[in-house]
Parts: structure tokens; sequence; C-alpha cells
């Protein structure tokens, strides 16, 4: 009798060891189970730890509550100032309702690929080329809308979405070196321009001052002088400056004024010169007295 309490006893535990490792589960902390039981969802969702279920009747599937990336295919399209390109993207999502997720949707991670898929052709299409090149950040954020309103009913909510990269034709690549060259070399041209008129009004200025001194440009010449000379290497010709030239030009003609004023004339050729008379003043002064002016000058003294 004993033996067979024994047995029986031996027996029910095995039994109850068996059906705790067949209804024994583990959920991991970043899972959480959702129980069906007789294929009908069950309400409570199981947490991470250990739990029990049915054998046999109810069925445990576990869900994922980390944040998965997913990388998006490259996708063709035009945009919509006609420019073939090539994007792709990089979607981070995670699962906020286990149970939307599992019964909603047959493969979420599927649904949300295509989604994001289908989203980056039709931003490509709404976009132009500059956008998708320098204002990627609106276009993310257009991109993340498009995808997470019908991912929220399958239980996932999109946490961030990015454009990794845009690939052009290399046609559009040379095209668009050329243009970048072309605009650096017009800005280059209107700098070396607003340099040409800046100096040549500074240059204005100083020609201006110096026209009042003249010794000012025989100063700025032998600045230069000095500054070419100043390398050794090359042999100077040296003009003759023409401000002097007519430096002593003025001089000489000066000279000359004084010694005509100066040359004595005999007493009975001072006459009073009449306005009528155009001869200039030299002339009159060298010419010899004729003899019919000096005897008429001495009738009328006489008759004085």
């Amino acid at each position: 009798m004993v033996e067979e309490l024994v047995a029986a006893g031996v027996a029910l535990v095995s039994a109850g060891a068996v059906y705790t490792m067949a209804a024994a589960r583990v959920v991991k902390q970043y899972e959480r189970g959702v129980v069906f039981r007789l294929g009908r969802l069950r309400p409570e969702v199981r947490g991470p730890g250990f739990t029990m279920i049915v054998p046999g009747v109810d069925k445990l599937r576990k869900v994922n509550m980390q944040i998965v990336t997913m990388p998006v295919p490259a996708q063709e399209g035009i945009t919509r100032d006609n420019v073939t390109v090539r994007v792709d993207a990089v979607v981070y999502f995670r699962v906020t309702g286990p149970a939307e997720a599992v019964v909603r949707v047959e493969d979420y991670r599927f649904a949300v690929s295509q989604m994001a898929q289908t989203s980056l052709r039709s931003i490509i299409g709404k976009s132009e080329l500059d956008d998708l090149l320098s204002d990627r950040e609106k276009l993310n954020q257009g991109l993340e809308l498009m995808i997470d309103s019908p991912a929220v009913e399958w239980g996932v909510t999109i946490d961030r979405v990015e454009i990794k990269d845009v690939s052009l034709p290399e046609t559009m690549k040379r095209s668009m070196a050329r243009q970048a060259e072309a605009d650096r070399e017009r800005r280059a041209r209107v700098i070396n321009a607003d340099a040409e008129l800046q100096a040549s009004k500074k240059l204005a200025e100083a020609a201006k001052e110096m026209s009042e001194q003249p010794a000012a440009l025989q100063l700025r010449l032998l600045q230069t002088v000095v500054a070419v000379a100043a390398e050794k290497n090359s042999t100077l010709v040296l003009p003759f400056p023409v401000e002097l030239l007519r430096f002593l030009e003025k001089a000489q003609q000066g000279q000359q004024g004084q010694q005509v004023v100066q040359q004595p004339v005999p007493p009975a050729v001072q006459q009073p010169v009449m306005p009528a008379v155009q001869q200039p003043v030299q002339e009159q002064l060298l010419s010899p007295p004729s003899r019919l002016d000096v005897v008429s000058g001495g009738a009328d003294s006489g008759q004085d």
C-alpha cells in the first residue's frame, strides 16, 4: 500500500513537473507577451518575468518593444523640377501597442518598410532638388508624418526618419559644378571691380593733392625709384622729369623779360604810345630811332 502511494506521489510530482515545464514562460525585460486562448486574444498583456499559460490551450507570442532601425532601400524618382535622383533613408520605430501590432497587421516590420518606401517616393515627387540637398530637416519631418499616420493603428510609433543620401546623375553633378564655379567667378569679378573703383577714387584724390604741389610728383618718383632699386636685380632707366623742364622754361622766360626791361632807351625815342598802335612793346624798344623823329622832337622842344 505504501509503495503504491509513493509511486502515485512520484507520478503526480512528475506530471506536475511536466506541466510546469510545458506551461512556464519567461518574458524578457524588453518584451511583452500576448496570450491567445483557443484563438481569442486575452485582454491582459504579460509583462517581463516568469509567467504561466495553459498548455495546449494558450499560445504566448512575444513582441519586441525595442527601437527598431530599419534601412529603406534607395528609391529612384523625379523631382518637381524634373531631375532624376536616387534617395535612401532610415526609419527608427518601436511598438507601443503589442496587441495591435499582433492582431491588426500580419507583419508590422514589413508593413512599416513598405509604407516608408512609398512615402519616400511620394516626398521625392513633391520636392525640388535644392530642398533635397539643403533642406532635409523639413523633408524628414514630412516623411515622418506620412509614415506615422497609418502606423499608429498598427500599434507602432515612428520615432525618427532620416534621409541618408541623395545620388545624382554624373551630368547633373558636372552641371552643378560649372554653375558653382561660374557663381564664384562672378563674385570674384564683382569684388575686383569694387576694389578698382575704390582705388580709382583714392588715386583721384591723391592726384588732386599732388597737382597743387608739383614737388610731390618728384617725391613720388623718387619713392618709386627707391622701391625698384631695393630689389637689386634689374636695370633702372630714369627719364628726365617733365616738371623740371617746365621749371627751367619758366625760369628762362623770366630772365629774358628782365633783360628787355633793363635795356637803356634814348630820351628822344621815349614818346607816348598811342592806343591804336598794336606793335609789341619789345619791338618798339629795340627799333633804332629815326632821324625824322629826332628833328621833330627838337622842333617841338624849341617851340615850347
